[in-house]
């Protein structure tokens, strides 16, 4: 199963849950995290990194002695990464997006290929749970790319039963690429105006990709009632709700593992990966999506 872990919101408790969830699951485990600019489950998971893999993007090379300055590079490409001056062609690699199609629309066949490094990869491990990662370089835009490397890398550890992809906040292009491929994404939200605004951007993504979802709310004893309704609304079933307590916010904020300081913690991720599941299996038999309301076992569960 390779299940996302996304919310609108930042600051919600996505990483939270998805580093817990890993760690409580008896089974092979990998966890991709896929905010590329901002990676952060590794503070918790602190796991030893075995590979750091740079990766790199293909951008064009103009041989000046073969180049005719016909322009039919720039005016292909619609990023504005080339520019034909009357004498000189300059690139703008930062711009670029590899396409190659400069490339093939040159008649003088001037154009090669260079790379320049985006950021770097990383795989590791704790215990049973493999650890993969990105980093985006400072001032980098080209998040995507990285992405589809950690995604890959994922895949390609064998013998996983579950892969985890942590995906950044948002509703723009890296959290679609890191939701590619996902059978399920549970959106972590907070029941407050603003979680319910980004939370209703991150379903309309997420339905508009075809991906089935459901809901966890952090702190759900704070706010208000809004989120319920829009579940209600959509029809998305709440998986869990984790109600605010002090102590949890103390372990959390100096980089432990919930699951390793409070046992009901390890109990409660368990359900929410058998919530996820008995949603696939009902989604799978035809039936109809599960009706709304918290499951029974997860609002039992107080941290």
């Amino acid at each position: 199963m390779i299940l996302g872990i996304a919310s609108g919101k930042g600051g919600t408790g996505k990483t939270t849950v998805a580093c817990n969830l890993a760690a409580a699951l008896e089974c092979s485990v990998v966890l991709a995290d896929c905010d590329v600019e901002e990676p952060n489950a590794h503070l918790f998971l602190k796991p030893h990194w075995d590979v750091v893999t740079p990766i790199t993007l293909d951008v064009p090379v103009v041989d000046a002695q073969k180049c005719t300055l016909c322009g039919a590079c720039q005016d292909l490409c619609q990023f504005k990464a080339i520019a034909v001056l009357p004498e000189t062609v300059l690139t703008f690699h930062e711009l670029c997006h590899s396409c190659g199609g400069c490339a093939l629309v040159c008649p003088a066949e001037a154009i090669s290929w260079g790379s320049r490094q985006i950021g770097e990869r990383r795989t590791g491990r704790r215990g049973p749970i493999r650890v993969v990662n990105g980093t985006l370089r400072i001032g980098e835009a080209m998040a995507p790319p990285l992405i589809g490397a950690v995604r890959q890398a994922a895949a390609d550890i064998p013998n996983c039963a579950v892969v985890l992809v942590d995906a950044p906040p948002g509703t723009s292009c890296p959290v679609v690429a890191s939701l590619w491929g996902v059978d399920y994404v549970v959106l972590v939200t907070e029941p407050t105006p603003f979680g319910l605004n980004d939370l209703a951007l991150a379903v309309a993504a997420v339905k508009k990709m075809g991906i089935p979802c459901g809901l966890v709310v952090n702190r759900c004893d704070v706010g208000d009632d809004r989120i319920h309704t829009f579940a209600h609304g959509e029809n998305l079933p709440i998986l869990l709700e984790i109600p605010f307590d002090r102590k949890v916010a103390e372990q959390y904020a100096q980089g432990h593992l919930l699951v390793d300081v409070f046992p009901e913690w390890k109990t409660m991720m368990q359900g929410l990966y058998k919530a996820v599941v008995r949603e696939l299996e009902r989604a799978s038999s035809g039936a109809s999506p599960k009706e709304w309301g918290a499951a029974p076992e997860t609002r039992e569960v107080s941290a």
